[in-house]
């Protein structure tokens, strides 16, 4: 046992060897490492294996032992100055190593495939280790600095990924948008370290908990610069977890490569804000005010996210706005002091998000093959449409990641989405309202997604592959276009107008028009998968189901979607009968009931007030979103059902303002372009004409003037004595004047 930990400092530093590798083969043999690119995959995936056993065996440990193991090399050492490089081994960091190597392992053999065709390839897996190492660096290390390294690594990571195809101006613009966000949070996070290093006097958790903590009973340090230190170690996790107002870089880092943002959105980056408060809980629980503004503002952005996917038409960029909101509930977890429900939820949303991610590429994928390669075609979700035909594991994988975002029982997320909103009633009833509203809205919008996506028919005649056969299918339209693309002027919302559907057309929610798409059915021959990436070539039609290599990684996380839940499932009096998790409880929130099922009583309770809103929000999505085929019946009675609605023109205005709230995105970023941007434009403007205009203008004057004085000088001196009588008469009139005046 002790050589195990003894050796951990290895685990950051294992990945890192493909990049090496990498880089040196592309500088001395870089025609032979391009031609062998696909053999790099299976070293990536070799390597995060390893440490993903060393981190099994370390949670086997620590559930046997609890054991809580440091080891300190000195780094720098200076007077009364020692900064220190270490690694820190406790539960915490067991769970987080999991984490990060099973959800990375899974996202590097989906890529494999997925990036088979990009030029990038070679790039693309030595910035994924590269990122692994950054986050499992993180999440290892036990002092503020070393965070910060590795902290401002990761976010190198995330911008060279989320940029990975920087030749496209919107994937170059979000990279930047990212790496600026998230250097606000960042620059507020180095200064929180400062001013707690001038405080303490250490960048250690352990001493810096025990001294933090003794400064404050004691009174001994003024409680406001406290405070605002505090908040500013708080401002890095709000920017890197894109809690609100700085979560305007994780939409728009959509544009990355998918696997990227399944390992953004899951394991790395987004987690890594969710980790350091739970890691500076300890110094954040001693101040209340803290605590507070961290539940706030974990209210206030799971209820803004789930707004803002409302309405979106990008797939990925909908499952954003739905990590934005759950990292809310996780941030709203922490600031009420439930730690071990916030690091639940983290766990179960990592493994269902990912998987619908993953799940979303296997779609983009099929879009690509009818539409072509279009990011604004192939991940519309109004352009989708009768894919459950044609990619029925794709579907069933999807399901269970959109029932497990739901709460949908005995799927991951229902135990601890659960558990955070029975927690929150017991911080603020109207924090409890907004949650458990908030759930309703996230059943509804990734509901939606599912119906956009895999329901009704495409309508297309795929019995011809020729390549030569076009067709057409008609699908939901939020564009405002009709079938010459001309735009439509909006005038109202009309939700609640369908119109009446033929052979050809499909019910037009939202008031659009439908129109027609060209596409061409054609062949894509690709390579069949072996260990060693060579063999036979088969010939696929399109849409299809995505290969095994894409599938596989879909299959295990939909298990770990399935089951892991089980490690939160109350199975006695004290609660969650797991050692890891029930080493990660604080006291305040150990059930203390003596009666198990008086327990259980009050938890079927809850679950049954939570499904219901869960499944009214899924009642509701599908009365609006669901194609009805069936009979003309059904069609008929929604019809005559929303005609005779109440006060239909108020609720269609109603609905207008939140479509468009939600679909221009709450009009934060414009609020940034217009308050930030133009504002910096306009400083700098100002700045530009003081500098020329004044500045210069009195270098430049001073210049002018000494030329006209001394040009008038030489001409008053120029030794004549008519021109000195002059000038002796001129200032004795003016002294007359003034004198007597």
């Amino acid at each position: 046992m002790e050589y195990t930990y003894q050796y951990s400092w290895i685990i950051p530093f294992i990945p890192v060897i493909i990049p090496m590798l990498i880089g040196v083969g592309l500088l001395l043999f870089p025609k032979a490492t391009k031609n062998l690119r696909r053999m790099w995959a299976f070293p990536s995936v070799l390597l995060l294996s390893i440490v993903m056993i060393f981190s099994a065996n370390l949670s086997i440990q620590q559930i046997n032992n609890s054991y809580i193991y440091q080891y300190v090399w000195s780094w720098t050492i200076n007077n009364d100055f020692s900064l220190e490089f270490s690694y820190l081994i406790d539960p915490l960091t067991s769970i987080m190593l999991i984490l990060i190597t099973t959800v990375g392992i899974m996202v590097l053999i989906y890529s494999d495939n997925y990036m088979s065709h990009d030029q990038g390839y070679l790039r693309f897996f030595a910035y994924m280790s590269f990122f692994n190492t950054s986050m499992l660096g993180l999440v290892t290390s036990s002092n503020l600095i070393q965070i910060y390294i590795f902290w401002e690594l990761v976010g190198v990571c995330s911008y060279l990924l989320i940029g990975f195809w920087f030749t496209r101006p919107i994937a170059a613009n979000a990279c930047q948008k990212a790496f600026v966000t998230n250097r606000v949070g960042d620059f507020g996070l180095l200064l929180g370290i400062l001013g707690l290093y001038w405080i303490t006097g250490s960048f250690e958790f352990r001493d810096l908990f025990e001294i933090f903590n003794s400064l404050i009973y004691n009174n001994e340090v003024h409680f406001l610069f406290v405070t605002l230190c505090a908040f500013l170690l708080f401002s890095g996790a709000i920017a890197k977890s894109a809690q609100f107002p700085l979560h305007v870089w994780l939409p728009d880092a959509m544009e990355g490569p998918t696997p990227i943002s399944a390992l953004i959105h899951a394991a790395t980056m987004v987690a890594a804000g969710i980790f350091l408060v739970a890691r500076l809980l300890p110094l954040f629980m001693v101040i209340p005010y803290i605590m507070n503004i961290i539940a706030l503002i974990g209210i206030i952005t799971l209820l803004l996210g789930a707004t803002l996917a409302l309405a979106q038409k990008d797939i990925k960029r909908s499952l954003a706005y739905s990590t934005m909101s759950q990292l809310g509930y996780m941030m709203l977890a922490l600031g009420i002091g439930s730690y071990r429900a916030a690091l639940f939820h983290l766990i179960t949303h990592a493994y269902s998000k990912a998987l619908l991610f993953l799940g979303s590429g296997s779609i983009i994928h099929s879009m690509e093959a009818i539409v072509g390669y279009s990011p604004d075609k192939s991940q519309n979700m109004v352009l989708m449409g009768g894919l459950i035909k044609h990619v029925p594991i794709t579907k069933t994988a999807f399901l269970l990641g959109i029932l497990s975002l739901c709460g949908i029982p005995p799927l991951a997320c229902f135990w601890s989405k659960d558990e955070i909103l029975n927690d929150s009633w017991l911080y603020s009833p109207i924090f409890a309202i907004i949650a458990f509203s908030t759930a309703g809205l996230t059943a509804f919008y990734m509901f939606r997604i599912y119906l956009l996506t895999f329901e009704g028919s495409l309508n297309v005649n795929f019995q011809n592959y020729s390549g030569k056969t076009n067709n057409s299918f008609y699908s939901i339209s939020l564009w405002g276009k009709d079938k010459e693309g001309k735009k439509i002027i909006k005038k109202d919302f009309r939700l609640l107008s369908l119109l009446t559907m033929n052979n050809n057309e499909r019910i037009s929610f939202l008031g659009k028009k439908t129109y027609p798409i060209d596409i061409n059915i054609r062949k894509m021959t690709r390579p069949f998968i072996t260990i060693a990436h060579f063999g036979i070539k088969n010939t696929f039609s399109y849409p299809h189901e995505s290969d095994s290599t894409m599938l596989f990684p879909m299959l295990v996380l939909g298990i770990f979607t399935l089951f892991v839940g089980a490690i939160g499932i109350p199975l006695n009096q004290q609660g969650m009968d797991f050692d890891i998790l029930s080493k990660l409880l604080t006291p305040a929130i150990i059930y203390q009931n003596s009666n198990n099922s008086v327990y259980w009583y009050e938890f079927v309770t809850n679950a049954s007030f939570s499904l219901s809103i869960a499944y009214i929000g899924i009642f509701i999505a599908s009365f609006l979103y669901k194609p009805v085929y069936s009979s003309l019946q059904n069609l008929n009675f929604r019809n005559s059902f929303l005609k005779s609605v109440p006060n239909r023109i108020l609720w269609e205005k109603i609905i207008n303002v939140i479509y468009d709230w939600s679909y221009n995105r709450g009009y934060i970023d414009v609020f940034y372009a217009i308050s930030f941007n133009n504002g910096i434009r306009g400083l700098a403007q100002l700045t530009h004409f003081f500098d020329k205009r004044v500045i210069e203008g009195i270098t430049n004057g001073v210049g002018i003037t000494s030329f006209f004085v001394g040009e008038g000088i030489k001409y008053i001196g120029g030794g004549r004595i008519s021109s000195y009588l002059l000038l002796y008469l001129f200032y004795v009139f003016i002294f007359l004047f003034i004198f007597i005046f």
